[in-house]
Formats: structure tokens, sequence, C-alpha cells
């Protein structure tokens, strides 16, 4: 079993002890080997107490730049945070459009809505709850415009037969009028052609006076 090494306290002791000694009482040898033991013993604390420090010194460096990125991890993460309640609070102050949107009621979303849209999950989450009634009022609008389209085209298809039968009409009365004409043109000429004969005026019986005679007496 190795012995533990002198404390550097305990070398010092022992070199003070050493310095202590009365040279006349000792042999200047043994004080000289002694000296030189404790010298070096000495430097060889010294050399551990430099390289004991060196490696503090590295691991007080490693531990400070540790500490600096942990700091600077926080403080990017309070930025963060910052940045994110900024964020939050401009999105909860911003005007959405879905504001402005005629909506049903909330009771008539109850009693119009399918099942599904009106969970108690989903009505107990207020967002949840608002994406359901938007869902359900762009369904309704998208039926409604389907509707509006089925019967804007059905009034043009209206429109375009009413046109179609219009535009006959006028077709048949333009013929019609052609025709007349023609009709009054071919009488002009055959009149021109053959003058009528010129009708005798009819004899007209005169009736006789059947007035009494009021001078003759009876």
């Amino acid at each position: 079993m190795v012995a533990a090494a002198p404390s550097p306290d305990t070398v010092l002791d022992r070199i003070r002890e050493l310095a202590e000694v009365d040279p006349s009482n000792e042999d200047p040898s043994v004080l000289n080997i002694r000296g030189y033991a404790l010298l070096a013993r000495l430097k060889a604390l010294n050399r551990q107490a430099n390289a004991a420090t060196k490696e503090h010194k590295l691991a007080t460096a490693a531990a400070r730049n540790d500490v600096n990125q942990t700091h600077l991890g926080l403080q990017n993460l309070l930025y963060e945070k910052r940045h994110l309640e900024r964020e939050i609070e401009k999105c909860r102050q911003f005007a959405s459009i879905y504001q402005d949107i005629p909506m049903h009621s909330i009771e008539d979303f109850m009693l119009l809505a399918p099942e599904n849209a009106r969970t108690e999950s989903v009505i107990a989450d207020k967002h949840e709850f608002m994406k359901a009634r938007l869902a359900y009022e762009l369904e309704s609008q998208q039926k409604l415009e389907e509707r509006w389209n089925a019967l804007t085209a059905e009034r043009d298809e209206l429109l375009k037969e009413t046109k179609d039968q219009t535009a006959a009409a006028d077709k048949l009365q333009a013929l019609v009028d052609q025709a007349m004409k023609s009709l009054l043109d071919t009488q002009k000429s055959i009149d021109t052609l053959v003058p009528p004969e010129p009708v005798e005026p009819m004899p007209v019986d005169v009736p006789k006076d059947t007035t009494p005679d009021v001078s003759q007496p009876y």
C-alpha cells in the first residue's frame, strides 16, 4: 500500500524545522540530503499545484462558457416569449372578417346544424364551436348558391325560349305582311290591266202618295 504524500504545509513545516536546526549538532551531509529531498518534494508539489491550478482554470472557463451559453439561451427564450406574446395580442385585437359575416343565431344553429357539428365537446370549446358555425354557414351558403344558379339557369332557359318564340312570331308576321303586300300589288296590277266594269245604280221604287185628300167630302 502506497503511503499518502505529505501535504505542502507539512513539507514547509519540515523545511522550517530543518532551517532551525543547529548545524553544530547535526551532520551537514545529512542536513543537505534532507534539505534537497524536501526541496525536491516542494518543487513537485509546486508543479502539482500549477497543474491543478491550470485544470481549475480550464474547468472554470468551461463552466463560465456553459453559464454564458445557458444565459444566452435564456435570453433568446425570453425574447421569443415576448415576441410570441406580442403576436398573440395582435391576433386577439385583429378584427377578423368572420365577425362581419351574417350567421345563423346559436339557437337556429342548434336546431338546424348536423349533430356531429354540435356535440358537447364542440360546444365546450369556443374555438371549435365557432369553426363549426362557420363551416355550417359555408355549407348553407353553398347550397343557396347552387339553388340560385339552378334558378338562374332555368330563368335564362325560359328567356331564351320566349325570345325564340318572339323571333318566330316576328318572322311569321313579316311573312304575313309580305304576303298581304304581294296580294295588294297583284290586285293593283289586275285593276290596271282590266278596269272594273261600271256598276249601274239600282232603280229605286218611289212609294205612292197615300195621304188622304181632305178636300173631298165623304
